[in-house]
């Protein structure tokens, strides 16, 4: 059967409503920046449909890799931040000057070699998607607060009160800045759930008080 990382590592993906500290250890991303509004960037839509064609190329691929197994491609994630402060998911900005790296996890056995293999046959199967703009790297988030969100993006501040009184009342502080950021982690996909039952894990850094 596949490696489902939603299932094999469930205190990542799919917490419980009520906040919890975690340490979260290295993993392998496909990452696209950019700046915009999700909801109508072109940049934002060419950057997911980047992510996907190179996640499900290296699944797909016939070219397996040394440590290569099956597995189901992980859920799309992102970190945010703001023009001119770290945006604490809190504060409601003009979204369209959001700074974001959207993201998709890779097992581990995706090297720089078989990043830039899987960047080759996109870009001659897809000439319109700029690969150029993707970059693989190792992500260590450590200690973190976490929670699941249910319900509209824009309800997420409820949620994100309740991890900061979780976290202070644990002796931790939210350590977000230019290394550790506001982190979404998209378990429904909006175009097949409504807005009131998205499930979202929304996940803050946070530091010993």
């Amino acid at each position: 059967m596949p490696i489902d990382f939603k299932k094999t590592e469930k205190e990542f993906y799919l917490p419980k409503t009520s906040p919890t500290i975690v340490d979260i250890p290295e993993m392998v991303f496909i990452v696209v920046d950019g700046i915009g509004d999700p909801n109508t960037s072109a940049e934002y839509k060419d950057a997911i449909e980047t992510l996907y064609g190179l996640s499900y190329g290296i699944k797909m691929s016939k070219t397996q890799p040394q440590g290569h197994f099956d597995y189901v491609v992980p859920p799309l994630e992102g970190l945010w931040w703001g023009d001119d402060k770290w945006f604490n998911g809190k504060k409601i900005i003009d979204k369209s000057k959001l700074h974001w790296s959207a993201m998709i996890r890779q097992p581990a056995f995706v090297t720089q070699d078989v990043f830039e293999l899987a960047k080759v046959v996109l870009a001659k199967k897809k000439p319109h998607i700029n690969t150029q703009k993707a970059r693989l790297i190792k992500l260590t988030e450590g200690l973190c607060v976490q929670a699941m969100h249910i319900g509209s993006y824009d309800d997420e501040p409820i949620t994100v009160e309740k991890m900061e009184s979780f976290a202070k009342d644990s002796g931790f502080a939210i350590d977000i800045c230019h290394s550790r950021r506001h982190h979404e982690i998209y378990i429904s996909d909006p175009r097949k759930v409504a807005s009131n039952e998205l499930k979202t894990v929304i996940r803050h850094p946070v530091k010993k008080a």
